[in-house]
């Protein structure tokens, strides 16, 4: 089937998409990217977001964003193979992009992480609906995400991070008492708080000094927030302080009020480097439990 042929059906649009919803009536969590059902509309979604979202990744992304994208050589005008994506991404830094039906529970896309998997939706926004999205879509994951994922720096923290979760979900299970499900949960909600505050919202020192850049991909896919997290006065941007973002509540639905600044990739791998520690020495496991919950692609 061509584009053409597809060029009126429904494609494969976020939440009107009959692929998606067949596997996952299915149970079919990892699938194959169906490029040949995308639609005219769906790639002209495409276009549009990255249109307007490229001359604000110039203004306001860190320095490995903008290589990574022009590393990862997305056409864009087109929905993107992961197969075309993958080519590049893992010449550089063994990372790739897996098509996934939908919500991957946080175990699973963890554990996708340790093994420099990345889960990957292969839906996109509707185009009438550019500016808000209540569950990530291609673009927020291939364009917001994945040209971080072309930085080796970058690539190992999220290694790390993936392989951190497997390792506190051992030591729980290994571990005896009537309360190991509530610890396995309150490590595994710290740590999905620190990855919100870092990879998916998380701000950086410009390497030049000259300001703050952004790094997180809820940040670098939104066309609002990214200017809104850099220059808006009604936003607080800290240094990066891990007691208080492991235990710091967040809201999905609203622009963040509350940002956390890194000095450096070496300072983001330093971060997890003391995570990890924390991991092993069982400090994850009564943190505050009034977050929402954290949703994982």
């Amino acid at each position: 089937m061509t584009n053409a042929v597809n060029a009126s059906g429904p494609g494969l649009t976020t939440t009107k998409a009959p692929f998606i919803e067949q596997a996952v009536r299915d149970g079919q969590l990892f699938i194959r990217q169906p490029y040949e059902l995308y639609s005219e509309a769906n790639h002209d979604a495409w276009r549009r977001l990255y249109a307007r979202m490229l001359p604000r990744w110039r203004e306001f992304a860190t320095d490995a964003f903008i290589r990574g994208l022009d590393s990862l050589c997305l056409d864009p005008t087109r929905i993107p193979r992961l197969d075309d994506v993958n080519h590049y991404l893992a010449a550089q830094t063994g990372f790739r992009a897996v098509a996934v039906s939908g919500y991957v529970p946080a175990a699973d896309f963890f554990g996708c992480l340790a093994r420099r998997e990345f889960p990957t939706t292969i839906t996109i926004r509707d185009g009438a609906t550019l500016d808000y999205l209540p569950e990530p879509d291609i673009f927020h994951d291939i364009a917001g995400h994945v040209p971080m994922h072309a930085d080796r720096a970058f690539a190992d923290v999220l290694q790390r991070l993936g392989a951190c979760v497997v390792r506190a979900t051992q030591l729980v299970s290994a571990s005896a008492g009537p309360d190991r499900e509530a610890r396995a949960a309150s490590t595994e909600r710290a740590i999905a708080r620190f990855f919100w505050f870092t990879i998916e919202f998380g701000l950086m020192r410009a390497a030049n000094g000259d300001g703050l850049r952004a790094y997180g991909s809820g940040l670098l896919s939104s066309h609002g927030e990214l200017e809104h997290s850099l220059q808006s006065p009604d936003v607080e941007r800290l240094p990066f302080d891990l007691e208080r973002v492991i235990n710091q509540r967040f809201e999905i639905d609203h622009y963040q009020p509350l940002l956390f600044i890194v000095d450096g990739f070496d300072h983001l791998n330093a971060l997890v480097t003391t995570l990890e520690r924390a991991v092993d020495e069982g400090r994850l496991e009564n943190v505050t439990a009034d977050a929402a919950d954290f949703p994982l692609t």
